[in-house]
């Protein structure tokens, strides 16, 4: 039988990506969160920086990265420097500072933009979903589980799922630029 519920799951777990993603993109204060999608090359794996060092946040515009193995200092260095995140870190033996520009508006267009096509990658991945789901109910309808009347309930059910999550999306991107924008 046709479980509705497992697809708006996946719909869940997208937008929850989107989220950490979102999180990770860079506003005008310090946030541990914004190194999260940064990977570094350690002991023969790819491993968040949270996981080499202690992140913490002393101020505003600062993040200090306490590596705990001194031979991972010079790793996560330019793990940071190839990330998007356009931070410059201060190097003070095992600690490495983590200096937070302002934005400026360049800088904050350029933000936009990102956070806009990770909107949109999000949306293309919602729809996809949407588009399983439907080819489910074409089989289940062709290989006569459910008729053509559950069939078409079913669909409006699944279309009604992926626009709430969409608009879910929405007012994620929406918000994000807004606290961009905000000086």
């Amino acid at each position: 039988m046709f479980n509705e519920k497992s697809y708006s799951l996946k719909m869940d777990k997208t937008i929850e990506v989107f989220v950490k993603e979102l999180s990770s993109l860079r506003t005008g204060r310090a946030n541990s969160a914004m190194l999260d999608l940064v990977k570094v090359d350690v002991y023969g794996q790819q491993m968040p920086i949270n996981q080499v060092g202690s992140i913490t946040t002393p101020e505003p515009r600062m993040i200090n990265i306490q590596v705990w193995d001194q031979n991972n200092v010079a790793l996560i260095d330019s793990a940071i420097k190839k990330s998007e995140l356009g931070l410059n870190p201060q190097i003070d033996g095992q600690l490495i500072r983590l200096p937070i520009p302002e934005l400026n508006e360049e800088r904050r267009a350029e933000l936009k933009k990102m956070i806009k096509s990770t909107g949109e990658k999000c949306k293309v991945s919602i729809r996809n979903i949407r588009r399983e789901a439907n080819e489910e109910l074409k089989k289940l309808l062709k290989s006569k589980e459910i008729g053509e009347d559950e069939e078409k309930s079913f669909e409006k059910n699944v279309q009604n799922i992926t626009d709430k999550h969409i608009s879910i999306v929405d007012e994620k991107v929406a918000s994000k630029e807004k606290e961009i924008m905000t000086i």
